[in-house]
C-alpha cells in the first residue's frame, strides 16, 4: 500500500463506553487525525487495544445488542446477546464495533489489520 503505520496508539478501554471508543479507534485507523488525510489512501495508524473485557454499555444494551449470523440453511439463524458473547469472546464485540464504523470499501479490511484487541491486560 502506499503508506506504512509508523505510530502505533495503546488504549485502555477499561471503564470505557463501547460506541465512544470504537469511534475514536475508528478515526485513528482511518488518520482522520492527520493533516494528510485523504479517503482513498491508507494514512493511519496501528492501534493496540486491552482491556476488552471491561467495557461499558450504557442502559440495557448488554440485552438488546443481538448478534446474528446464518449459514444460509433454512432455519440456521443463531442470535447471541452482547452479554454472552463479551463472556465467550470479549475481543469479538469491540472489533465489530468499530468494523461497522469504517466505510465498506477496499481499505477496511487493510484497516482491521492495524487495530490489535486484548480481552487482558498487556505486560509491557
Amino acid at each position: 500500500m502506499e503508506n506504512k503505520p509508523e505510530i502505533t496508539h495503546k488504549i485502555d478501554l477499561s471503564n470505557k463506553v463501547l460506541g465512544r471508543i470504537a469511534t475514536e479507534v475508528a478515526n485513528l485507523l482511518r488518520g482522520k487525525n492527520k493533516a494528510s488525510f485523504a479517503y482513498h489512501k491508507l494514512n493511519g495508524d496501528k492501534v493496540i487495544v486491552y482491556n476488552a473485557d471491561k467495557l461499558v454499555l450504557t442502559g440495557n444494551k448488554k440485552e438488546q445488542i443481538v448478534y446474528h449470523s446464518h449459514s444460509g440453511y433454512p432455519g440456521s439463524l443463531k442470535s447471541i446477546t452482547y452479554k454472552q458473547m463479551s463472556e465467550k469472546n470479549p475481543t469479538f464485540t469491540f472489533t465489530h464495533a468499530v468494523k461497522g464504523m469504517l466505510p465498506k470499501n477496499k481499505l477496511q479490511k487493510e484497516w482491521m489489520r492495524n487495530l490489535t484487541v486484548f480481552a487482558k491486560e498487556i505486560n509491557e
